[in-house]
């Protein structure tokens, strides 16, 4: 329960310095003064602080995005962001303040779905997002390693060329390709500075971004200096490959693979990444999975029909949602030809669920059949948790390639 002493406001530019500093405190970094890279996407209007009397002690911000479901369709979505608590003032409800505020805001403008990276694994289940609703998986394999032989690479020029020359043309690319990839999302102008952003701070020991352009897509890297006693190894660290057709994303991989002086490659993408059935020997790409989006249903009646199902399903689910109550009750859901529809029942459940759980298989990142298994979803009715679990399953799996 929150503090009765706390109180929460949306922000105004005499707070952004308060603002700053508490960010950098809860997340043990260093105030980075009016250059900060965040200010450039801070909705002000969608930024809140609490306060414990004069002093600032928590901050959370909504950035207003499009994120691309299940049927190639553009849902508005709140990428929930910059979350922090003030150190000595953790435990006293300062993070559920914030979150209720963003929630019962959303709520009102109609917004029906919340997005956000977790910091800790921990927080924000309490608070309705589930996790892996899209999973990134860190991938690393050696150059020189050959495609199998049904792979064709063409002999489409693919240029190293500056920043300046790049943005346009990647900008244009990425508006094609994310309106067809589950859990891609919108970029405004200023996202490109914060997801590309290459002042000395944001480059960890690495080289500035290298920008190489295809026909029909892009890749963007760094560069780990690295030798050992049989010569140059180099690491290529791709920060983004961005393809609008299967040729170009062959070509890349190849041209990063053939790289000279170059030793291996790094990659966060997508679990499902196709490269590891490219190669010729699959044993030597080695990933590791982990969570990325945590999706939040902040209105189930209208979050749900956002997107399209595999198959058809007529099931009752029992939602419990302790923080917004308006969600918690009995609710008929039913596809037909994959649109979906969601409405108030009395009829007994044929599944149990939270709020979380929901968010976690919106996507189709998680299945529900598992979720049942770790005892987050109750089956009344046989049968009907593998029904939805299969109309929730999507071609590919979602992947979100940025961090907000």
């Amino acid at each position: 329960m929150a503090d009765s002493a706390l109180s929460v406001r949306t922000i105004d530019e005499s707070d952004l310095p308060d603002f700053q500093r508490v960010m950098a405190w809860a997340f043990l970094g260093d105030h980075s003064g009016e250059d900060s890279k965040w200010l450039k996407v801070l909705e002000r209007d969608r930024a809140h602080a609490v306060f414990d009397g004069d002093e600032m002690i928590g901050t959370a911000g909504i950035l207003t995005r499009e994120i691309t479901v299940p049927g190639g369709r553009q849902a508005p979505a709140g990428a929930v962001t910059v979350v922090s608590v003030k150190p000595g003032h953790r435990r006293r409800g300062v993070a559920s303040l914030l979150m209720k505020t963003q929630l019962h805001g959303m709520h009102e403008s109609g917004e029906a779905l919340a997005m956000l990276w977790a910091s800790e694994g921990s927080i924000y289940r309490r608070y309705g997002y589930g996790e892996f609703a899209t999973s990134i998986a860190m991938l690393t394999m050696p150059t020189r390693m050959a495609f199998h032989p049904g792979v064709h690479v063409s002999d489409a020029r693919i240029r190293q060329v500056s920043r300046e020359e790049a943005l346009p043309v990647m900008r244009e690319f990425h508006e094609q390709v994310r309106t067809t990839r589950v859990g891609w999302l919108s970029r405004v102008e200023h996202t490109w500075d914060v997801h590309l952003a290459d002042r000395e701070v944001d480059r960890d020991g690495l080289t500035s971004y290298r920008y190489c352009l295809h026909p029909e897509g892009y890749v963007v890297f760094r560069v780990k200096g690295n030798r050992d006693p049989g010569g140059p190894a180099n690491e290529l660290h791709v920060r983004e490959l961005v393809c609008t057709t299967e040729q170009a994303y062959a070509d890349l991989y190849r041209f990063l693979l053939d790289m000279d002086l170059a030793g291996e490659i790094s990659f966060y993408t997508a679990w499902d990444d196709p490269i590891t059935h490219m190669v010729d020997n699959p044993r030597k790409v080695r990933r590791e999975a982990g969570d990325a989006l945590w999706v939040r249903l902040v209105d189930v009646d209208r979050a749900l029909p956002l997107r399209t199902y595999s198959s058809d399903v007529d099931s009752v689910l029992e939602v419990e949602d302790s923080f917004c109550p308006w969600n918690s009750g009995r609710w008929r859901f039913t596809v037909k030809g994959g649109e979906a529809t969601v409405a108030r029942t009395e009829d007994p459940a044929d599944v149990s669920l939270d709020v979380a759980a929901l968010g976690s298989a919106f996507l189709g990142g998680v299945r529900l059949s598992v979720l049942k298994r770790a005892h987050r979803v109750v089956e009344h009715t046989p049968g009907h948790v593998d029904a939805l679990t299969t109309a929730f399953l999507g071609v590919t799996e979602p992947h979100c390639p940025e961090v907000f």
